[in-house]
């Protein structure tokens, strides 16, 4: 098959937007082949420069989001600046910012401004709650979403404080919702030749994740309402975590044949012909009792692993519940390639999270690192059409900033 560019490949997209949903939709959006100029604002930059963790000066966290793009770094509130930015506007077909709505107008850098400039253009917003609502133009992070969403309240052991998600879910599922409106309006743009404002809000991602909760409560008349239930789901029997002795896995059981087969494993004729069993309802009724010989034919055996091959071998889906370095060593990633391998200048070899996306007809590539602040100044300026004397003129008054003395 003849090898095609990536899907992107000439779409340029404007990244003006900080720490995480935006940054990684963008990231995104360059490992789908477009040229993502990533812009910040003098001298810190993108606060996600300073989150851990940290190697030497660098941040993992801004190494990984930020990856395959180009750093532009200017002052808006310097006409030469702003200048530049409109032309760069001009060029653009897709403009990513997560600031409080509102607060880019004051720069002319709203949508009703930008779209003026250029009506092609796709403007992705997102933040906390949206651009309309009550609660509109209230700050929040992807922690403020989780929790309101009604997701903290279902998750951890009845009695105690919700446990953190310790994965950004309500950032990086709003990202993963971005890439998919944008791509939806550049196909929409090539039939209206209209760009539009797309308006994405954490709070509305994480609703929209629900897949029982909702239902549960609203067909119910309000008589069902999820509650916390530690490492099982108590509607999907079995379904859930359980303990070894050197550690934990999880057994998905709640199908009834996938059931028979775990019931003729642990607790062999017996278990599998008693009748109270046999349905999803009749498991549920009786989920201390299922779970409870599920636990103690999982304490029983020698390990993780001995229980992962019984079960694989009585055909009962099952992981073991494993840690970071185990993920890192694990051939299904390698093999998939979602551990990948950057050179970097002073770091030497790092390794970050890759992307799930494979195009058949595409030859896969490793992204550059992420950008030094205002890394690509001259080549982005001389690129719009200021001269030579014009860019240095800007990088001496501060229009134009630079972490280190000579871009690269």
């Amino acid at each position: 098959m003849k090898q095609q560019p990536l899907p992107l490949t000439g779409i340029r997209v404007v990244d003006y937007s900080h720490y995480l949903a935006g940054p990684f939709m963008s990231r995104a959006l360059a490992s789908m082949g477009a040229e993502v100029i990533k812009v910040e604002r003098p001298k810190l930059g993108d606060a996600g420069r300073r989150h851990p963790y940290f190697a030497g000066e660098h941040s993992g966290y801004f190494l990984q989001q930020n990856m395959g793009k180009k750093g532009l770094c200017l002052d808006l509130r310097q006409e030469q600046g702003r200048d530049l930015m409109q032309r760069l506007i001009k060029t653009a077909d897709v403009f990513v910012e997560n600031y409080r709505p509102g607060a880019l107008k004051k720069f002319g850098l709203g949508y009703d401004d930008l779209c003026k400039v250029n009506p092609r253009l796709v403007y992705c917003s997102v933040s906390a709650y949206g651009q309309t609502g009550p609660d509109a133009e209230r700050a929040g992070f992807g922690l403020i979403a989780e929790a309101k969403s009604g997701a903290m309240a279902m998750v951890g052991t009845p009695g105690e404080a919700p446990p953190l998600f310790r994965m950004p879910l309500a950032d990086m599922y709003t990202g993963a919702h971005g890439i998919a409106a944008i791509c939806a309006a550049l196909l929409g743009r090539e039939r209206s030749g209209e760009g539009q404002h797309l308006d994405l809000a954490l709070y509305d991602c994480m609703v929209s994740m629900h897949d029982f909760a909702v239902q549960a409560y609203s067909l119910s008349g309000g008589k069902v309402m999820p509650v916390r239930a530690g490492s099982d789901q108590p509607d999907s029997t079995v379904y859930g975590a359980f303990p070894a002795p050197d550690g934990y896995l999880v057994i998905a059981a709640q199908v009834d044949e996938i059931w028979a087969r775990l019931a003729q494993l642990i607790g062999g004729e017996a278990l599998a012909a008693d009748a109270r069993f046999h349905s999803a309802a009749g498991r549920n009724a009786h989920r201390e009792e299922v779970t409870g010989l599920v636990r103690t034919w999982t304490g029983a055996q020698p390990s993780v692993a001995a229980c992962m091959a019984a079960l694989e071998a009585a055909g009962v889906p099952a992981a073991p519940v494993q840690t970071i370095d185990q993920v890192m060593a694990d051939p299904q990633i390698a093999a998939r390639g979602m551990i990948l391998e950057q050179d970097h200048p002073e770091l030497g070899k790092i390794r970050l999270p890759n992307l799930p996306f494979n195009f058949s007809a595409c030859e896969k590539s490793t992204p550059g690192i992420a950008p030094d602040l205002g890394q690509h100044n001259a080549e982005i300026a001389a690129e719009l059409g200021f001269s030579e004397d014009e860019i240095k003129m800007m990088e001496a008054n501060g229009a134009l900033f630079a972490s280190r003395s000579v871009d690269a």
